[in-house]
């Protein structure tokens, strides 16, 4: 998201957003946060048709999901400060999933586990059963070539020889 999105976001003005980054520049790695470049600034204001005595004059910094949480962080807006509640709010309830698997979905689990190794037996089995099959159509083959063999070699001593 661009700074300006962010900032008609959160409820405050994009050169606040652009001081607390300045302030704050340690909180935003290249992963979190990034400034376009000049030529993506171009296109970016050709796509908006903004004049040039108006729209955006500096160019724009853009952040990632891990940028914007910072940023929620950092900024003193009340939208802000409920916006890193929530995130805070999704880590805990994320971390407690991970940590106190619901005893229903360990359940479900272990019978989609149990399931999934009866399949790969069947599986298993199957092409077991395939690879037999095989194994016998290629020994009636090779058993058929060597017969032939014996008969090709019999056809040649009753030939006459040609020559001296």
């Amino acid at each position: 998201m661009l700074d300006s999105d962010l900032a008609e976001l959160y409820g405050v003005e994009t050169k606040r957003i652009n001081e607390q980054i300045k302030r704050n520049i340690t909180r935003f790695p290249d992963d979190f946060m990034f400034q376009l470049s000049k030529q993506e600034f171009i296109n970016l204001k050709s796509q908006f048709a903004t004049s040039s005595w108006g729209g955006k004059r500096k160019i724009p910094y853009a952040f990632t999901e891990h940028g914007v949480a910072m940023l929620a962080s950092v900024l003193k807006s009340e939208t802000a400060i409920q916006v890193n509640i929530q995130i805070i709010r999704a880590f805990v309830a994320a971390r407690q999933m991970l940590m106190y698997p619901s005893m229903e979905r360990t359940v479900d689990l272990q019978r989609e586990l149990k399931e999934l190794r009866i399949f790969m037996d069947e599986v298993l089995t199957d092409q077991n059963d395939i690879n037999e099959d095989t194994r016998m159509q290629l020994e009636l083959i090779n058993q058929t070539l060597a017969e032939m063999q014996v008969k090709n070699k019999a056809n040649n001593n009753q030939r006459r020889k040609i020559g001296f």
